[in-house]
C-alpha cells in the first residue's frame, strides 16, 4: 500500500469539516493501527496517525469506517461551546485575572482551582464512552452519504474494531470497545440488545 495514494483516497472519504480540521500522518513506528492524541484547545490541526503497514491488513470498508469514526470523534471534541462547564472555566479565568491584579493570592487560587475542575470535567465528557458512541453514530451517518447502508456501515465498523485488536496483538477488547461493539451489533441487526437510553456514560 502506497501511503500517499491511500491518504488521498481517505481525504475523499472524509467530510469537509474533517478535511479542514484533521490531518492524516503516516507513522510506521507506532504499534497501533490508527491513533490520535486528545485535541488540545490551542491546537488548530488535529493529526490522525496511521501505521500503513498494519492499516493495509484491513478491508477497504473497514478502513473507511475506522477513519470516519476517528474524524467524528476528533471533530466532536468541543472545548469552546456555550454550556455550564465552559462558562465556569471562563468565569474562573476572568476571576483569577481580576484577583491577580488585586494581589489576592487566595482569590487567584480559588478561581484557578474552579477553572481546573471545570476543564477536567470537559476533558472527561470528551473522553467518555458516550463520546465514542456518538462518534460511531456520526461515522455511520457519513458512511451512508458515501454509499453504505446503515447496516453495512455498522457491520464494517464492528468488524474493524475486532480486527484492529487482533492486528495489534491484544488479547481482547477493552471495556469501551465492548460497549461500542454491543451497540453496533444492535444497529447492524445482529443483536436485539442495544445500549439502554439510561446508560450512565
Amino acid at each position: 500500500m502506497e501511503p500517499n495514494v491511500e491518504i488521498r483516497r481517505l481525504l475523499d472519504v472524509m467530510p469537509a469539516s474533517g478535511r479542514m480540521t484533521t490531518k492524516i500522518v503516516s507513522k510506521p513506528e507506532q504499534a497501533t493501527v490508527i491513533d490520535a492524541s486528545f485535541p488540545q484547545p490551542w491546537n488548530q490541526t488535529r493529526p490522525i496517525y496511521i501505521n500503513f503497514d498494519l492499516w493495509r491488513r484491513l478491508t477497504k470498508p473497514q478502513r473507511d469506517l475506522l477513519l470516519l469514526q476517528m474524524v467524528s470523534w476528533l471533530t466532536g471534541v468541543k472545548w469552546f461551546k456555550p454550556d455550564i462547564y465552559q462558562g465556569v472555566v471562563l468565569a474562573g479565568l476572568l476571576g483569577g485575572l481580576l484577583e491577580a491584579t488585586q494581589s489576592d493570592v487566595v482569590g487567584v487560587a480559588v478561581a484557578g482551582g474552579l477553572s481546573a475542575i471545570a476543564a477536567f470535567r470537559i476533558w472527561r465528557i470528551n473522553k467518555s464512552q458516550e463520546s465514542e458512541l456518538n462518534a460511531d453514530a456520526a461515522a455511520i451517518r457519513i458512511a451512508q452519504r458515501r454509499g453504505y447502508s446503515e447496516t453495512e456501515a455498522a457491520q464494517h465498523l464492528l468488524s474493524a474494531i475486532e480486527a484492529v485488536a487482533k492486528i495489534e496483538g491484544r488479547s481482547g477488547l477493552n471495556f469501551t470497545e465492548l460497549i461500542r461493539c454491543q451497540n453496533l451489533r444492535a444497529i447492524a441487526g445482529l443483536s436485539p440488545v442495544a445500549m439502554p437510553e439510561s446508560y450512565d456514560k
